[in-house]
């Protein structure tokens, strides 16, 4: 692993989107047919090159250097070098290129997914299963991955073009904060839940866009990172302080006043913004209970779930803040809300941190940038 170096000028700066310039792929796959699979979905978008293949991490990593991709796409058990050792060794070499992981659908591929996306990885797809038929498969890796490599692809250093916050009304000590999270969230939330020294006064509650086995897996990593106790929500239970409650996947996470408790609502709703769970949701609906008493916070995440939530958030009078872009993996979630006009303060992950740690207490406390 030694003789891996970058290269001396590297080009993962969002220069795939030049005028002209189809964005350059690297199918990692130890598996011929899912290889075809892959280059086959990608093949339907005329602005993506598939520029090479390879059948385990070994030849990923030279084929990195040798070809410069925009993007690879990576299996995660592979022979040689599986797909986590091949992030690994990827990142510790310098090399920044982004990596979507292709996973199973399976306890053991969620945990290696999120084992991946901690080792460095940008975002991950699920394969589709063996019960599919070949046309299914492909509309599956198109629809799934098109999006993420064209995000990736061109999520350089985003500009942070952002209308005026909304008017700043007296500091009200929050009752709850919410989350949302899309690619890169995990590892954002990770850090953000790891940072904190004492759990929040607070609940949270996190809406990350993920299937079901992933984000119980995710709730259970969580909650062993730091002192706050975190679990995927079931429906019913009344929210405490210091506790998180994790969207659990193709469902909604809500919440509804009950007396003088507050209780998550799990339901299975049709999706909102093409997600289940969606950000905007839980938004809407904690919005509506804890009025100017809310703090949201939108983290790193393609798309626009969270604008329309965000939207309701401020005019219920509560406060609403953003990931900046240098922090986020992709600015698009964020940027949405801070380009309406909706976020409050725009900030980087290790203040929104000490935003979370500090809601309940003294309000909002941080100052725009």
């Amino acid at each position: 692993m030694s003789a891996l170096r970058p290269p001396a000028v590297p080009p993962w700066r969002g220069s795939a989107g030049a005028p002209g310039r189809r964005v350059r792929v690297l199918v990692v796959d130890d598996s011929a047919v899912m290889r075809r699979l892959v280059t086959g979905a990608l093949g339907r978008d005329r602005s993506v090159e598939v520029v090479g293949t390879a059948a385990d991490g070994r030849s990923a990593l030279a084929q990195v250097v040798e070809l410069l991709p925009d993007v690879v796409t990576m299996d995660v058990e592979m022979p040689q070098l599986d797909g986590i050792g091949a992030v690994r060794a990827l990142r510790g070499a310098g090399l920044h290129v982004p990596v979507i992981m292709l996973s199973t659908l399976t306890e053991h591929g969620a945990t290696a997914t999120l084992d991946a996306l901690a080792a460095g990885a940008s975002d991950y797809v699920t394969k589709p299963t063996g019960s599919v038929s070949l046309n299914d498969s492909l509309r599956h890796l198109t629809a799934e991955l098109l999006p993420r490599i064209h995000a990736l692809a061109l999520g350089g250093p985003a500009r942070e073009l952002a209308r005026p916050a909304p008017p700043r009304r007296e500091p009200v000590p929050a009752r709850a904060v919410v989350l949302g999270a899309s690619t890169g969230g995990p590892e954002a939330l990770s850090r953000l839940f790891g940072a904190l020294t004492a759990p929040p006064t607070v609940p949270l509650l996190v809406v990350q866009h993920m299937p079901a086995v992933f984000t119980r897996q995710l709730a259970g990593r969580l909650d062993r990172v730091g002192p706050t106790g975190v679990a995927e929500a079931t429906g019913g239970e009344a929210l405490e302080p210091g506790r998180a409650y994790i969207a659990p996947g193709d469902h909604h996470l809500a919440v509804v006043a009950d007396g003088g408790l507050v209780r998550a609502v799990v339901r299975d709703d049709p999706p909102v913004n093409f997600y289940r769970p969606s950000v905007d949701v839980l938004f809407a609906s904690a919005a509506e209970v804890y009025g100017p008493a809310l703090h949201a916070v939108v983290l790193t995440g393609m798309g626009t779930d969270g604008r329309d939530g965000a939207a309701a958030v401020v005019a219920a009078g509560g406060t609403v803040h953003v990931q900046d872009a240098a922090s986020s993996v992709v600015w698009g979630m964020p940027g949405a809300v801070a380009e309406a006009g909706l976020a409050h303060d725009v900030l980087p992950l290790d203040r929104l941190a000490r935003v979370i740690a500090t809601a309940g207490a003294v309000g909002r406390t941080e100052a725009r940038r």
